[in-house]
């Protein structure tokens, strides 16, 4: 029997949903209240340059996931691409994630990675079970280290003290003792070639999926639909009636140049005395192609305020708390599903997003089956 469902945001949550339960014969409302689909992966090409330019900052393709890399490339071509980001500290440049020529260069030294390793031990502290990113970053790379490349930015993005934030955020960053400069090291690694816009517009384009943009969805209208697949803000849905979760937002400073201005995609500015926290030049993202003008952004960020894009959830003791409130609201809604990095407060990867709305949309498909109640939350937010 086809049931009406609606997608409350139409980027990779949404759409990916929307196309694995049109492919099971029902039909699929996408709402998005911007007038794109693709959410905060939006691309578009420059009028004036001709750079596919990413709207709301870089995002790069990678994943260790065969299926989700099957997944993405049915809907568009993708281009090899390594993330190579460079940071400039006190007039010099480096590579980054630090590896054994950060090291070296920094250090002044020609160490092999044997002696690299044995050098920064000694610099290191011994703190067994690190709770902090500060103390992680001492027990990680040492002090020298941590303030050159991790506490001046670390501060800017978050606006708060290394040692007010969960060691879990450095344990993401990789420590090379070899001249391995790629930022990722998931197998695959790629740009779509079109664009992610293009990308998430191809999963759209399917006969039983309607999209409708400038469109703001009323939770209190859920009823009329057989089934809600939420991916906007989880306190949004409840009209942030017991307050709003924190994020942090991102401004963008634009400004162009003639030429290769930079040298690179991405350009880290560490040092605390400079405000942003880096320089994005955008063609460099798709270094198949060739543009006479760039286009660049310096970034800035700052805590997200009613209006603003959220980027990253903070999730620090008090909004965890507020967190574990909404969950339990969330608990008394029917025909609701939460899904993506808004609808369970987390950070995702794009890959880890297309994953988890691939399972999201079994599992629905399965408590279907079996008369069981749908998931709530397509993973659990705490």
């Amino acid at each position: 029997m086809t049931q009406r469902f609606i997608m409350v945001g139409a980027g990779f949550s949404g759409a990916v949903v929307a196309r694995k339960l049109a492919e099971a014969g029902h039909a699929c409302t996408v709402v998005d209240a911007r007038d794109h689909v693709a959410g905060n992966c939006h691309t578009a090409r420059d009028a004036d340059t001709g750079v596919m330019v990413h709207t709301y900052g870089p995002h790069i393709f990678h994943t260790g996931d065969d299926e989700v890399w099957d997944y993405v490339r049915k809907f568009g071509e993708f281009a090899p691409y390594k993330n190579r980001v460079k940071s400039t500290h006190k007039g010099a440049v480096y590579t980054l994630p630090v590896n054994l020529h950060t090291m070296n260069q920094f250090f002044g030294t020609a160490l092999r990675p044997d002696e690299m390793r044995a050098h920064v031990a000694t610099l290191t502290a011994d703190i067994p079970e690190p709770e902090s990113f500060e103390e992680q970053a001492l027990a990680f790379v040492g002090p020298d280290l941590y303030a050159a490349f991790f506490k001046g930015y670390t501060e800017k993005q978050w606006g708060t003290s290394p040692a007010n934030l969960p060691a879990s955020i450095l344990k993401r960053l990789p420590l090379r003792f070899n001249y391995d400069d790629n930022y990722f090291a998931h197998p695959h690694q790629g740009m779509p070639v079109d664009g992610y816009t293009a990308l998430v517009e191809n999963i759209l384009d399917h006969p039983l999926i309607t999209v409708r943009l400038n469109t703001v969805f009323d939770p209190a209208t859920a009823g009329d639909w057989d089934h809600v697949f939420w991916s906007g803000p989880l306190d949004g849905f409840f009209g942030y009636d017991i307050g709003r979760l924190g994020y942090r937002t991102l401004d963008f400073e634009e400004f162009r140049a003639i030429g290769d201005w930079q040298g690179c995609a991405v350009m880290n500015h560490p040092d605390p005395e400079v405000p942003f926290t880096r320089i994005t030049e955008h063609k460099h993202f798709a270094p198949w192609e060739s543009h006479e003008k760039s286009v660049l952004y310096r970034e800035y960020a700052r805590a997200c305020e009613p209006g603003d894009t959220p980027y990253y959830p903070i999730r620090l003791v008090a909004e965890k708390a507020l967190l574990s409130d909404y969950v339990e609201r969330a608990k008394t809604v029917s025909n609701v599903t939460f899904m993506g990095r808004l609808g369970t407060y987390r950070y995702l990867d794009m890959d880890v997003t297309i994953r988890e709305a691939l399972d999201t949309a079994d599992a629905f498909l399965a408590a279907q089956a079996a008369g069981t109640p749908a998931p709530l939350f397509s993973q659990a937010p705490l």
